[in-house]
């Protein structure tokens, strides 16, 4: 589904992502995980079009895509969501969820500005739609509130359903469980393995570890720009560097566990 080869971003002298590969197979969550500063959402501005990598390859269902722009990105099957949440103010959550459809729809600007009886079917359609994702994210009940005054769990549940009204064959989460209670996260774990259960790829950024493990099929830890580890959860958690990099080295580690003494 999404592939990098020797993915490369400089700013000046810092190296934000230095020669990251990895692949994103069909029907799996693939977790980025990494303190903060490691990379991770510049490597998602990377994947989505936002940024534009300095050298390296990224490949989307065989084809490469760096250097195109996210609205092209979007209309070849990627969607993602942000960490802070980007909802349209002044406008209901149903017509959001109908924005993220607007990119299926074959009415122009003209036709629309003229106001073509056909445009009123497909206008419809993209509302019927819209109201079918709210439904299955279970937030159907606040369809015509101001999406902005919502509870932001609800908004959430909002932006990922406009995520989902483009069709995506690849849907790109950046820390969906921020600023969500632990009643929360557990639905939006759910609510992501229901997306993955309906055959569509899911590549997440996520500090909350707990949500990283139960959900994710591979997981990938960044540091610095570069990937220091790849594999299945069971094997991230007990892997060296991984744990190093959380919890500060084997003296510390030690220390915590009562076996040592912490260093200066």
């Amino acid at each position: 589904m999404l592939e990098l080869q020797g993915v490369h971003k400089h700013f000046g002298g810092l190296h934000a992502v230095n020669d990251v590969s990895f692949r994103v197979l069909p029907g799996t969550i693939k977790a980025i995980i990494g303190p903060n500063g490691a990379g991770k959402t510049t490597l998602f501005n990377l994947i989505a079009g936002v940024l534009a990598p300095t050298s390296g390859a990224i490949t989307f269902k065989g084809s490469e895509i760096q250097g195109l722009k996210p609205h092209r990105i979007a209309a070849l099957g990627m969607s993602r969501t942000f960490q802070n949440v980007k909802l349209f103010h002044g406008m209901s959550a149903l017509e959001n969820v109908m924005v993220g459809r607007h990119i299926r729809s074959r009415a122009g600007f003209l036709a629309g500005m003229c106001n073509l009886p056909w445009t009123w079917t497909e206008e419809r359609s993209i509302r019927h739609r819209a109201m079918q994702l709210m439904e299955e994210l279970d937030i159907a009940a606040y369809a015509g509130v101001e999406a902005t005054s919502l509870a932001f769990g609800q908004q959430r549940a909002v932006e990922m359903a406009r995520a989902l009204a483009a069709e995506p064959d690849l849907l790109l989460l950046d820390e969906p469980a921020a600023g969500l209670n632990i009643y929360e996260t557990a639905e939006i774990a759910r609510l992501i393995s229901r997306i993955r259960d309906k055959g569509i790829t899911v590549l997440l950024v996520e500090h909350d570890m707990s949500l990283v493990m139960d959900i994710s099929d591979e997981i990938i830890v960044l540091s610095f720009g570069e990937k220091i580890a790849e594999d299945r959860p069971e094997a991230i958690q007990r892997h060296p560097e991984v744990i190093k990099i959380y919890l500060g080295g084997e003296e510390e580690v030690d220390a915590r566990a009562g076996g040592g003494t912490q260093p200066c």
